[in-house]
């Protein structure tokens, strides 16, 4: 399986267009090595030649003018894009499939819940039917054990793990999420048997489902959004926890490389990173606190194969 990072910053990209702290600042003002990042998106694929998004980023022209391997097609128009899975109906997540029109129809799964959400609350879907129909929506069970297959990528078996998460801001289930609201991706390479644990979002570290994903996989690219709980209000860019918005910090005894340090098995890789988040550093002692725990930090163009 080959994976390709599209994304790796969280809503609003590296730095955001209006945000002065100081890690934005420094990036604009070339005092740190720090690279900018659009926002969270990856690809996957079995052959290298048919690529199936995650996630579809506010960014998604620009990842995909940035990505050859997506870009590339035989006609005068066209891409090596054949699907698209959202795990949220997140904005961050979902406004790239209002710039992916010109390419309907295309195949786009997504839970019950999240295809609800998209028609109703955030009208995505009814709104594209204008462009070629608009999306072929597949739904997924989200306790399915089994999982799916996508025809364009058929070597790969691609199983939902729910997640304790937080449902959208303009949802209605705000604050009291379903089960389908938020998943990860379990994504097999039956060839071979290796996996990708992918989970952006991630609220809490003690769901078995979560726990065993972790356990089995090869790879792991999860939750890196912020360093501490409080680092939005120590900003002063905004009033609530991390906790609150669904995302498990990354330091701590109870944060996310204390829990990926009790696995030996994945390459462990943080995605979604907020632009406040001094992991994004290369020269903070934030940053080498992740490598020093045998974890990676995910960036813009980054490949890997599993």
């Amino acid at each position: 399986m080959q994976i390709v990072v599209l994304g790796s910053a969280a809503g609003g990209g590296f730095p955001q267009w209006n945000c002065h702290c100081r890690m934005c600042q420094s990036v604009r003002n070339g005092t740190s090595r720090a690279l900018p990042r659009t926002q969270s998106s990856i690809a996957v694929s079995d052959d290298g030649e048919n690529w199936v998004v995650i996630n579809a980023s506010p960014d998604i022209r620009q990842q995909i003018n940035a990505t050859p391997q997506l870009a590339k097609a035989d006609g005068a128009r066209g891409s090596a894009i054949r699907a698209v899975i959202v795990t949220d109906a997140q904005i961050d997540h979902t406004t790239g499939l209002l710039i992916l029109r010109e390419g309907l129809p295309l195949d786009l799964y997504c839970t019950p819940e999240v295809e609800q959400e998209l028609s109703s609350s955030y009208p995505i879907l009814s709104m594209m039917k204008h462009w070629e129909g608009g999306y072929r929506t597949h739904t997924i069970d989200a306790q399915s054990a089994d999982g799916w297959h996508i025809p364009a990528v058929p070597a790969l078996r691609f199983t939902p793990i729910t997640l304790t998460s937080n449902a959208p801001p303009f949802s209605p289930f705000r604050h009291r999420p379903r089960p389908g609201d938020n998943i990860g991706l379990k994504i097999t390479d039956t060839r071979s048997g290796k996996s990708l644990f992918y989970a952006p979002g991630l609220g809490v570290k003690d769901d078995p489902a979560v726990l065993s994903a972790l356990a089995d996989a090869d790879c792991v690219m999860i939750d890196g959004t912020l360093w501490t709980d409080d680092e939005m209000i120590r900003e002063g860019l905004g009033e609530s926890l991390g906790s609150d918005m669904g995302h498990l910090s990354v330091s701590g005894e109870n944060g996310m490389l204390a829990l990926l340090a009790e696995y030996e098995k994945p390459r462990k890789v943080l995605i979604h990173i907020n632009n406040t988040n001094p992991i994004l550093d290369p020269d903070s002692s934030e940053h080498q606190a992740v490598l020093d725990a045998g974890v990676d930090i995910a960036f813009d163009g980054m490949e890997m194969t599993v």
